[in-house]
C-alpha cells in the first residue's frame, strides 16, 4: 500500500469515528430536574392528594415513583446537594445563603462549610455537563448564592439563565432585590408570558421551552434542563381560575383530610397499614370557629391552587418535548425540596385571604397556610421542613424515560437521595466526574448512580445515608434510623436528644426504641459523628441574627 493511500485510508478512517462518536453523543438522553419547593409528601395525586396533578400522575404510570427519597430539609441546602452531588456542608452551605444584600449565614473563613454560598471547591452539575457536550439551561429558583456575580448561574456553568437568584420572591410582582434575571441582566416588571397576567410559574416553564427549542434550532446538542419552581414556597400566590376550584374542598378541615389521604396512601400501597398516623400538630379542626374555619379552607385553597397550576406547566413541558420528538429521550426527574413548611406559625398568620389585592401584593410567611395543614400535606410523617425526621425530608420522586427507565407497577422501595442525582447523570452522559476543576481538589461523590433503580433492580449500597441541617440530624443504616432534632449542636452532639426508628415497621416515627436499643444507639451516633467530622458539620458556629 502506498504512502497516499494509507494517509488517505487513515483520514477515512478518523472521518467514521468522529462520526460514530457524534451519533453516540447525540444518543445521550436529555436529562431534565423538576423541584417543586416546600411541597408534602402526600400532596399529588400518585402520593395520595387530592390535588389535581394529571401531568405528573401520568409521568408516575408511565415511569417509576419511589417510596422513600429524600432531600436536605431545606431549601439551599438541598439545591446544593442537587447541584453538586455533595452534602450541604462540603458545598459552604452548612445551613442557608446569604439573603441579599447581607451577610448574615457567612460565618467567616474559620467556619469555611458555613459561607452561605456555594463554593469554589465543588463543581456543579452544569459545569460537569457543560464540558462534555450538553447545553445547559436553567429557569426558576437559584438560591446558591447571590450576593457576588461569581455565585449566580452563568457563572457555575450554566449557559441560559431565567429566573430569581434569591430563595423567594412575590408570585404576580416580584420586585428587586428578590426580583426576576435574565441571564446576568435584571428584568425590571416583568411581562406575563400567557394570556394571563405575570405569574412566576408560567414565566419559569415558558422560557425553560424557550432555551429548549433555541438550543434545537441551532446546536441541537443533549440538553440538562433545571427547572426549579417556587411552588408551592409562600407567599401563597395564585390565580384565582385555580384557586376558585378548591375552595370548599377543604371544609371539612386537617383531621379529615389526613384521614383521607393515608387511606389512599394505603389503597397505593405507598404506607404500610401497620403504621400509625402521628399526632396532629395542633388543635382540632372542631375547635375553630365558623369564620376561622372558612380562612382556613380558603388557605389551602390557594396551596392547592399553586400545585395544579405547576402540574399544568409541566404537562404543558411534557407536551412541547413531544411535538419537538425529544420525549423519547428524556429523563425527567420530578421531586421537592423539603417537607411541608409550617412556616408562618401555627395558622398561618393574621393577613386577610379574602382581602385578594392585599393577600397578593404581599412578600414573606405570612401568606402562608400553617403548621395544620402542613402536617396533613406530610401525612403519614412526622415534623416539617427543617428536620430531619421524616416529614423534613422525606419527599415525592418520579423518574420518567421512556427509552431508559422501566415502567415499575410497584413502589420502588430502597432508600435514595439526592446525592444520588449527579452519578447518576454523568452515568447516563457518560462523563467522568472530575478529581479536580480549575486547579482546585474536588471531593469525591459519596452517592450511587440510580440506573439499577431504572431498570428494577438493586442500588447495592454500602454507606448508610447521613443528614444534618439546622442542629437537627439523622443516620439511616438498614431498617434503623437514628434521628434527633436540636442534636447536633454546635460543640458536639447532644447525645441525650437521639431518637431510633424501625423504618419497616414504623415509617411515621411512633414508636421511639432508643432507650430499649442503647448499643445500637451508641454505634449508629459514633457512625453519624464520624462523618459529620469528616464533610464539615464540625466545627460548627453559633447561629448569628444579625449582619456582618
Amino acid at each position: 500500500m502506498t504512502l497516499l493511500l494509507r494517509s488517505i485510508v487513515s483520514v477515512f478512517a478518523l472521518f467514521i469515528f468522529a462520526i460514530s462518536v457524534c451519533a453516540k453523543s447525540d444518543d445521550r438522553p436529555n436529562l431534565i430536574v423538576i423541584l417543586a419547593d416546600d411541597m408534602g409528601f402526600s400532596d399529588i395525586g400518585s402520593y395520595g392528594g387530592e390535588i389535581e396533578t394529571p401531568a405528573l400522575d401520568a409521568l408516575a404510570d408511565g415511569g417509576m415513583k419511589f417510596s422513600r427519597f429524600y432531600n436536605s430539609a431545606r431549601c439551599c441546602p438541598t439545591r446544593a446537594s442537587l447541584m453538586t452531588g455533595l452534602h450541604p456542608h462540603q458545598t459552604g452551605i452548612g445551613w442557608m445563603t446569604n439573603p441579599p444584600n447581607t451577610g448574615k449565614m457567612d460565618h467567616g473563613p474559620e467556619f469555611p462549610n458555613y459561607r452561605g454560598f456555594l463554593n469554589r471547591d465543588c463543581v456543579t452539575l452544569a459545569e460537569v455537563l457543560g464540558d462534555n457536550g450538553y447545553a445547559t439551561l436553567m429557569s426558576g429558583k437559584w438560591h446558591l448564592g447571590v450576593n457576588d456575580k461569581s455565585r449566580w448561574p452563568l457563572q457555575r456553568g450554566f449557559e441560559k439563565f431565567y429566573g430569581s437568584l434569591a430563595g423567594a420572591t412575590n408570585f404576580f410582582y416580584p420586585e428587586h432585590p428578590r426580583g426576576i434575571w435574565l441571564g446576568n441582566e435584571k428584568v425590571q416588571n416583568p411581562e406575563s408570558t400567557t394570556d394571563r397576567r405575570y405569574y412566576t410559574t408560567d414565566a419559569f416553564t415558558d422560557y425553560a421551552l424557550q432555551f429548549i427549542e433555541e438550543e434545537k434550532a441551532n446546536e441541537d446538542r443533549p440538553f440538562f434542563l433545571y427547572l426549579a419552581y417556587t411552588s408551592p414556597h409562600w407567599p401563597l400566590h395564585a390565580h384565582q381560575e385555580e384557586v376558585q376550584k378548591y375552595v370548599g374542598k377543604y371544609s371539612e378541615g386537617w383531621d379529615q383530610l389526613r384521614e383521607d389521604r393515608l387511606k389512599r396512601q394505603r389503597e397505593l400501597g405507598l404506607i404500610d397499614d401497620k403504621w400509625k398516623l402521628p399526632k396532629r400538630s395542633h388543635k382540632a379542626w372542631e375547635e375553630m370557629s365558623e369564620e376561622k374555619k372558612k380562612d382556613m379552607d380558603l388557605r389551602m385553597a390557594y396551596y392547592a391552587a399553586m400545585i395544579d397550576r405547576m402540574d399544568q406547566n409541566i404537562g404543558k413541558l411534557v407536551d412541547r418535548l413531544k411535538a419537538m420528538g425529544k420525549y423519547e429521550n428524556t429523563l425527567i426527574l420530578f421531586l421537592s425540596d423539603n417537607g411541608a413548611c409550617q412556616e408562618g406559625g401555627k395558622l398561618g398568620g393574621k393577613l386577610d385571604p379574602f382581602d385578594v389585592d392585599a393577600w397578593e401584593r404581599t412578600y414573606g410567611t405570612k401568606p402562608s397556610y400553617g403548621e395544620v395543614w402542613a402536617n396533613a400535606s406530610n401525612t403519614p410523617f412526622r415534623k416539617f421542613k427543617h428536620y430531619t425526621h421524616e416529614g423534613g425530608i422525606g419527599t415525592p420522586m418520579i423518574a420518567h424515560w421512556p427509552k431508559g427507565v422501566k415502567p415499575q407497577k410497584d413502589w420502588y422501595r430502597e432508600p435514595a437521595y439526592l446525592i444520588d442525582l449527579a452519578p447518576t447523570f454523568y452515568d447516563l452522559a457518560g462523563t467522568k466526574y472530575p478529581k479536580t476543576y480549575d486547579g482546585r481538589r474536588i471531593a469525591d461523590l459519596p452517592g450511587v448512580s440510580l440506573d439499577a433503580a431504572f431498570k428494577g433492580e438493586s442500588l447495592e449500597r454500602e454507606d448508610p445515608l447521613f443528614f444534618e441541617h439546622e442542629d437537627h440530624a439523622a443516620i439511616m443504616q438498614g431498617d434503623w434510623k437514628l434521628v434527633g432534632s436540636n442534636v447536633s449542636v454546635p460543640g458536639g452532639p447532644n447525645e441525650k436528644k437521639w431518637e431510633l426508628y424501625n423504618m419497616k415497621k414504623d415509617r411515621s416515627e411512633t414508636n421511639n426504641l432508643a432507650k430499649k436499643k442503647p448499643e445500637l444507639v451508641a454505634n449508629l451516633a459514633a457512625e453519624w459523628l464520624e462523618w459529620a467530622n469528616e464533610v464539615g458539620v464540625y466545627p460548627k458556629p453559633e447561629k448569628r441574627t444579625t449582619d456582618n
